[in-house]
């Protein structure tokens, strides 16, 4: 037995619905695009055939803009970033001992 998780799994047939969106290949290389609920379509040549997910669909939902929380910004003058614990404090007169 193959130790391979996917060793029997199969790639869609044509005739079965998709259930990604993407762009699929058959296994005579011919490119489709094709979104969820379409039918995978059979081969005009060689008749039905095995497609493989090539290239998945994406969409990020937004209007072209960066979230303005992936924007760093320059930080260095905040004063509560160079706060540190107490116990970080390695000087005998930051703890009291004298």
């Amino acid at each position: 037995m193959s130790d391979n998780p996917t060793h029997n799994e199969m790639e869609p047939v044509s005739g079965e619905h998709v259930e990604v969106d993407g762009v699929y290949t058959n296994q005579w290389g011919r490119e489709e695009k094709l979104q969820r609920g379409d039918v995978f379509p059979a081969d005009p040549m060689w008749g039905s055939t095995e497609w493989k997910l090539t290239e998945l669909e994406f969409s990020n939902h937004h209007a072209g803009h960066t979230d303005p929380r992936r924007i760093p910004h320059d930080s260095a003058n905040d004063p509560e970033n160079h706060l540190q614990h107490p116990r970080r404090h390695t000087h005998k007169e930051h703890r009291g001992d004298k």
